[in-house]
């Protein structure tokens, strides 16, 4: 399944590419389940973010390799890819987009993920999806 979010932000493109750090990582972070970031190692290929989710009667591991990175005038982007994932998932891929536009940037997130079933498919992809449309405000709210 995939998911799609745009927000758009009053700052440039590097403005924003250089605000992708930890401290936007954790402001990011959802509600629930309270997630406690155990390594980050950046946004460049290579790096690795490890995340431990707390579902308050067990906690799962998240880590994701950055994959790839790009950078142009226009566009500048980085690819996460699920290695160790929750049990609700088997497959993740986000590849997190900045597109320069006329009055800023374009932060896109661009998912693609797989639960063990279709049905599950279908019954996380809301809640993943309202996960991702939480960090609109705080996009907007960082990047003015």
């Amino acid at each position: 399944m995939t998911i799609k979010i745009t927000t758009e932000v009053n700052q440039s493109l590097l403005k924003v590419w250089e605000g992708f750090d930890l401290s936007l990582f954790s402001k990011l972070a959802p509600p629930f389940p309270p997630v406690k970031v155990k390594e980050f190692g950046g946004c460049m290929k290579g790096d690795k973010v490890h995340l431990e989710l707390n579902f308050l009667f067990f906690k799962q591991d998240w880590i994701s390799d950055i994959t790839d990175q790009h950078s142009s005038e226009t566009e500048i982007y980085f690819i996460d890819e699920g290695v160790k994932l929750p049990f609700f998932l088997t497959y993740w891929k986000h590849r997190h987009r900045m597109v320069k536009n006329q009055s800023g940037t374009l932060i896109i997130d661009d998912i693609t993920f797989k639960t063990p079933s279709l049905l599950t498919d279908y019954l996380f992809y809301p809640l993943l999806y309202l996960q991702f449309l939480y960090r609109k405000p705080i996009y907007r709210k960082v990047f003015r």
